[in-house]
């Protein structure tokens, strides 16, 4: 973590703030100071943090063994929207959650909504401007490509393109995690699909007509997908980000499962997720030594183990601090991912928020 967190040039200069006040480690004095005061805390309250997504159990562990605070994760099978609810229902709570991980779309919205505290870490800089809010209420910290798995112990021939999961042997199968109004992958999902038919980042309805096209056909499963549903059978086809499906490769070999993973070449689409300091925060310091411990070499290779892309991965391998052996399990992909900006998720967001529950009702 040295590279991580040690280096900061202004540490120490000017008159330090308090942590709920801090835009910076040099705000509070340092990093040191940052700890001190953190560790005085002694607890971070984070949400919706599932163990086996994105390496978030190690890293959970990882920061708690670091530096003695404890990690208190509530609700970890919640969802984007339901952070943003905490937030505002838990507020001035000692159990409101310090720390979000939301999907961007969310977390414009709560920065549009005044929810999120401005915080730069040490490695801001060296974050791209399209992963990152320019005021700093939030930055990208990983993400993946909407990628499509299959049972091949079940499915006779596994879907590779959102074409193809229109055909009639697919019926009851096709699932997603969380529903697209309130979860990043469901909604990742939807843009991909408008990507695949004729749709654009100005433009998700072809997503949503697609999913109800393929309702109409009998083939969306409205279970929502999970490692226990795909190992019974419940959902043998799953479109999700892809590191949740490669994880899943691993974890169901156990269960005789054979899961392939692909990308659909007609409808790439990568996101990534975004970290963010709750502005009325209970334990301001952790909640800002969290954000430090993510940005560092350390937690960004973490998020390799579980086969999710660290934001500063190019950055990284450039200075040397990239754990290359783990890089190179990734699924190669063509192309330069792009990604919508600002404006077209928030417009994205609503389209769906209002077309979805018509086009495809529970």
């Amino acid at each position: 973590m040295a590279l991580g967190l040690g280096g900061c040039a202004s540490e120490g200069a000017g008159q330090p703030v308090a942590p709920s006040r801090a835009a910076s480690a040099a705000d509070v004095g340092g990093m040191d100071a940052l700890v001190k005061a953190a560790q005085a805390e002694g607890r971070l309250n984070t949400t919706t943090l599932l163990p086996h997504w994105a390496s978030y159990g190690a890293l959970m562990d990882g920061f708690a063994k670091k530096y003695g605070i404890q990690v208190v994760n509530d609700n970890p099978d919640g969802s984007s929207q339901q952070e943003i609810d905490d937030i505002k229902r838990l507020r001035g709570q000692e159990n409101a959650p310090d720390v979000l991980d939301l999907g961007d779309s969310f977390a414009q919205s709560a920065a549009r909504e005044d929810l999120l505290a401005p915080y730069r870490t040490v490695v801001y800089d060296q974050i791209p401007s399209s992963q990152k809010d320019g005021k700093a209420r939030w930055v990208n910290s990983y993400g993946g490509y909407v990628s499509i798995g299959c049972d091949a112990s079940r499915v006779a021939t596994c879907p590779v393109s959102f074409n193809d999961l229109l055909k009639p042997e697919y019926k009851g199968m096709v699932a997603l995690t969380g529903k697209p109004a309130t979860a990043g992958s469901a909604f990742a999902a939807v843009y991909a699909a408008a990507l695949a038919n004729g749709g654009s980042f100005d433009n998700i309805q072809p997503g949503i007509d697609f999913f109800a096209e393929l309702d109409k056909a009998g083939n969306y499963n409205r279970a929502n997908a999970s490692v226990s549903a795909i190992a019974g059978g419940q959902t043998p086809i799953v479109i999700e980000w892809d590191f949740l499906n490669l994880q899943h490769a691993d974890e169901l070999k156990k269960s005789g499962v054979q899961w392939k993973v692909s990308i659909p070449f007609d409808g790439s689409f990568s996101q990534y997720y975004a970290q963010a300091v709750n502005k009325d925060a209970p334990h301001p310091a952790a909640a800002r030594l969290w954000e430090e411990y993510l940005a560092g070499p350390e937690g960004q290779n973490l998020r390799l183990v579980d086969f999710a892309r660290p934001v500063l991965m190019d950055a990284m391998a450039k200075n040397g601090t990239l754990d290359t052996a783990l890089a190179d399990r990734l699924p190669t992909v063509e192309g330069t991912p792009a990604f919508p900006t600002e404006a077209q998720l928030a417009k994205a967001h609503e389209t769906v928020r209002t077309n979805w529950p018509t086009a495809v009702p529970d």
